[in-house]
């Protein structure tokens, strides 16, 4: 397992490669934003570890450009820790947040947590078979992980795409935060439920006509989310 640690404090940068690489992981240290985000886009990382406050280029544009290209768990670590910040790094892409200083033990366990989730994503989606779901004017691929409307492409990165798949799957079916935080990210994810709300946002920035009414994805208000599939009864 190869993991990108891109940190400009080289104290800490050493910190997370030594417990990182103690644990069994292969380890690359970058400092700078601008070689970072070549670097992330080359592909080939099992994880990256982002700082927000970068020389060049900030945390926070680096997993903007990528999410959309790159489909690899992001884990943003900086000394900021208001919830809005944390919002504003889940919103841009990334998978969790952790704030310094940290416990170096707990952030292994987030690593390893992460990419064991995208593993079992990932052979999950394998397990189901690859046939199309077309609803509500979208055609989504399980197999190649694209989803298509009109015959154009919306990209989606592999969380927004798992959420999208399982919704689609089970049409006008009813899941509260707690239920889709659950079946998705796991009891092993550090984060809670409010990271579904933030997913559920950007997915409907991309697949709605307009996100501020959506009638794809609804809020049935109490209860949580619905996919809305006029061809079936609610």
């Amino acid at each position: 397992m190869k993991i990108l640690i891109v940190e400009d404090d080289v104290d800490i940068a050493m910190l997370e490669r030594d417990y990182l690489e103690m644990s069994g992981f292969e380890t690359e240290m970058i400092s700078d934003g601008i070689e970072a985000e070549r670097a992330i886009l080359t592909g080939g990382w099992d994880l990256v570890l982002l700082d927000v406050m970068l020389p060049g280029r900030s945390g926070y544009d680096i997993c903007r450009t990528v999410r959309e290209l790159v489909d690899t768990p992001i884990l943003m670590v900086t000394a900021r820790g208001e919830p809005a910040d944390t919002i504003r790094g889940l919103g841009l892409g990334a998978d969790d947040y952790i704030a310094k200083p940290f416990d170096p033990s707990e952030l292994v366990a987030r690593v390893r947590a992460h990419i064991a989730r995208y593993e079992r994503l990932t052979g999950s989606r394998q397990e189901k078979g690859g046939s199309p779901i077309a609803v509500s004017g979208l055609e989504i691929c399980p197999k190649s992980r694209r989803v298509l409307r009109g015959g154009e492409e919306i990209r989606l990165p592999k969380m927004e795409f798992e959420l999208l798949l399982f919704l689609a799957s089970h049409p006008n079916t009813v899941y509260s935060k707690d239920q889709l935080f659950q079946k998705l990210w796991g009891s092993d994810y550090v984060a809670d439920s409010a990271t579904v709300a933030v997913h559920i946002n950007r997915l409907r920035e991309k697949i709605e006509e307009d996100p501020k009414n959506p009638r794809i994805i609804e809020t049935v208000w109490g209860a949580g989310y619905r996919f809305r599939d006029a061809g079936h009864n609610l």
